[in-house]
């Protein structure tokens, strides 16, 4: 298939971006005493090409990530012959699981229970393996109060009070795995601007998780502004976009 009159050019770009970010994430390991092999990276293709997901995937990546389903369905469609893990990161509607699970390997956004059950639902009558869920944490909710997990607000996620009554509905459904903990640094509340303190409270989440369910050691956070510290805090998996793709134009 002919990739068009501009894909060196893009090609060039993306590695570009890519080496840039290996080298970050390389220092941030060194930094923290860590292993390089211990951090995987995500790369969030959302408003990019399927073209753009098979030049990353040529350059080696293994990990793709997108948060609007309509637009992954399609990417992942025109992309099926490739070798990737799909990650899909944005909030999920019920209603949009049975779409969502054509396609993505790992989600992140899990944050209430209703989600649970449509999720489990959705995979054992796809009858495939175990689709691995994150516990989507929303640290600005830590000082609202620690109620149980119910439908969320704003951009998603669970206090962190929730988890642990969460985090056990997952794991009892045998279509679901609890793979670990998701969260996006806030921007409100006790952690905003405080990136690094917010990642590493995350941690203290994770660390008390594993304690209950040894298996779920996946820690997803830090993007482009501040993986470094990320990283510094413990992360596993972190979800970079712009650094690798550039700044991405108006959806409109």
């Amino acid at each position: 298939m002919s990739e068009g009159p501009n894909a060196a050019e893009r090609r060039a770009e993306l590695a570009a971006g890519l080496a840039r970010v290996e080298e970050r994430i390389t220092r941030a390991c060194d930094a923290a005493g860590r292993e390089r092999r211990e951090v995987t990276l995500i790369v969030v293709t959302k408003t990019y090409p399927a073209s753009d997901v098979r030049l990353l995937a040529d350059l080696g990546v293994r990990h793709v990530a997108e948060n609007r389903d309509q637009e992954a369905a399609r990417k992942a469609a025109e992309c099926g012959d490739l070798r990737l893990d799909w990650h899909f990161v944005g909030q999920l509607q019920s209603n949009k699981v049975r779409s969502v699970l054509s396609y993505a390997d790992y989600v992140h956004s899990v944050d209430r229970l209703r989600l649970v059950t449509a999720l489990d639902a959705a995979a054992r009558r796809r009858g495939r393996g175990p689709v691995n869920c994150l516990v989507q944490v929303a640290l600005e909710k830590e000082e609202a109060g620690e109620g149980p997990p119910g439908e969320g607000g704003g951009r998603g996620g669970v206090a962190p009070g929730g988890v642990p009554e969460l985090a056990g509905a997952i794991a009892a459904c045998q279509a679901l795995r609890l793979a670990g903990v998701m969260t996006v640094a806030p921007l409100s509340g006790a952690y905003a601007g405080r990136p690094g303190v917010a990642f590493e409270r995350l941690m203290e989440i994770s660390r008390g998780l594993r304690q209950a369910h040894p298996a779920a050691n996946m820690v997803s956070a830090g993007m482009s502004t501040d993986l470094e510290q990320a990283i510094a805090a413990g992360a596993t998996h972190v979800r970079v976009g712009s650094a690798v793709l550039g700044v991405r134009e108006s959806l409109g």
